[in-house]
């Protein structure tokens, strides 16, 4: 495999820079806008600075929409996705069917895709109307996590049990290809610009980096641990993993090389970037708080 092999890891050219935050019990996701978001294991919601909301589930993913700031959150134990203003406040709950874990915008379509996560499953929501218009079903038994590509027009799906990213064509709704990568992938994250996706496989240490345009695992970069959660700076394509020595690495895209790392002395959570600051954010599930971190 083409990019497989041992990385040499590149020492981080600054000290970083790291402030803790406060957030809800057990918190296992976030994700960045105007705001900063982070999803609780107590079903609740934080909006940092502002406000912490009762969901009616334990979260299983969030997504933000940049150009209105509604803030959509799933819990796969509920079936539901929960809609939020930008200031946390609730305007509509959508039943989504069984074990809607993993969620995704398709932000030019005002659709949002649903995908459960013990079922082979994906509801379509028009965020509008906020209601599902259609169910989609797919390969295995459930999905890990989604990434929609709007401009290309379409979906990625990890599949856990497989082993597999299953390509959905928006317009068709149809899945069209399956793409093997690592053991039991779970994180997405798309670089839209060089049409990369990368791939955070839990069940072993390396990153899948997929051509979105080949729909073929190009490389592979090795870590020192597995990764669950991944996310990329869009305006300088870096990418940073929950795969560390505890912590988290920093990986240049456009080289596939690992250029830092950092240890956090725990088994981080999910993982965020801003794409205007630069900033990371990573969940501290056991100490309750949430990392900021800057020049890794």
């Amino acid at each position: 495999m083409a990019g497989a092999g041992a990385i040499a890891i590149t020492p981080a050219s600054a000290t970083p820079r790291v402030t803790t935050i406060p957030a809800g019990p057990e918190p296992t996701l976030v994700a960045v806008n105007s705001c900063l978001y982070v999803g609780n294991g107590d079903a609740s919601l934080s909006i940092l600075g502002s406000a912490r909301v009762a969901i009616g589930g334990p979260p299983t993913d969030l997504a933000v929409d940049e150009g209105t700031g509604s803030v959509y959150v799933a819990s796969e134990a509920a079936g539901t996705v929960t809609v939020l203003d930008p200031y946390g406040r609730i305007r509509t709950v959508i039943a989504s069917g069984p074990g809607a874990a993993v969620v995704d915008l398709d932000r030019g379509k005002n659709r949002l895709y649903a995908a459960g996560g013990a079922t082979g499953s994906v509801a379509v929501i028009d965020t509008v109307a906020g209601a599902v218009v259609d169910v989609l079903h797919g390969p295995g038994n459930g999905f890990g996590g989604i990434r929609v590509d709007s401009g290309r027009g379409v979906a990625y799906l990890t599949n856990v049990g497989a082993g597999t990213v299953e390509v959905l064509d928006l317009s068709s709704g149809e899945f069209t290809v399956s793409i093997p990568v690592g053991r039991a992938p779970a994180g997405l994250a798309l670089h839209e610009p060089s049409n990369s996706l990368y791939v955070a496989n839990s069940g072993i240490h390396h990153l899948s980096v997929i051509d979105g345009a080949s729909h073929t695992e190009r490389a592979r970069i090795l870590l020192r641990s597995e990764a669950s959660s991944v996310a990329v700076h869009e305006p300088s394509h870096t990418v940073y993993a929950n795969g560390g020595p505890d912590g988290i690495v920093k990986i240049d895209g456009a080289a596939g090389k690992i250029t830092g790392e950092l240890s956090l002395g725990i088994n981080p959570g999910g993982i965020a970037v801003s794409g205007r600051t630069g900033t990371v954010f990573v969940t501290d599930p056991l100490h309750d708080q949430l990392y900021a971190i800057n020049e890794i």
